[in-house]
């Protein structure tokens, strides 16, 4: 999933377009050029290429989990009893396929993964961890947290 970009091909305008595209990425390009002084079509220009190179990887909706029935937050971290590459490969295939994992990290210390679980009920959260964990062999071990409020959440990167 990780791509590696040139982060020198990026100027000061590339950053302070991808500050005001952080915060709102249907900003139009005639008021973002005003804001980092240049036309709309260098803006244009600007984001095209930065899609094309990856420095951009999407734009999305941030859709507001409890307005779609999804009002449990979970963090897991899972243990996994061998970490050849396969089982590791296999183990980041199966969570990425999971609609439910919103986030899943391959990590260093006492866990392998960490995962960050949106669901309506704990009763679908108990079905996630029998089809993912407890009917996976490699598994050694999984500790939930519940999050019992969402004090800041986003993906914004610091562009500096």
């Amino acid at each position: 999933m990780s791509k590696r970009v040139q982060t020198s091909s990026l100027d000061a305008f590339d950053r302070k377009i991808l500050a005001i595209l952080q915060r709102d990425n249907m900003t139009p390009q005639r008021t973002i050029g005003e804001a980092v002084n240049l036309s709309a079509p260098a803006v244009q220009r600007r984001i095209k290429r930065m899609r094309e190179e990856g420095v951009i990887r999407a734009d999305v909706a941030v859709v507001e989990p409890e307005a779609v029935g999804q009002s449990i937050t979970i963090f897991v971290e899972v243990e996994v009893i061998s970490e050849t590459a396969d089982q590791i490969e296999r183990a980041k295939k199966e969570f990425a396929a999971a609609a439910e994992i919103q986030q899943c990290y391959y990590v260093t210390g006492e866990a392998d993964f960490i995962l960050v679980i949106v669901v309506p009920s704990m009763a679908d959260y108990e079905a996630l961890t029998r089809r993912l964990f407890f009917g996976n062999n490699n598994v050694k071990r999984f500790r939930t947290f519940v999050a019992m409020d969402r004090v800041k959440v986003g993906l914004g990167v610091p562009v500096g």
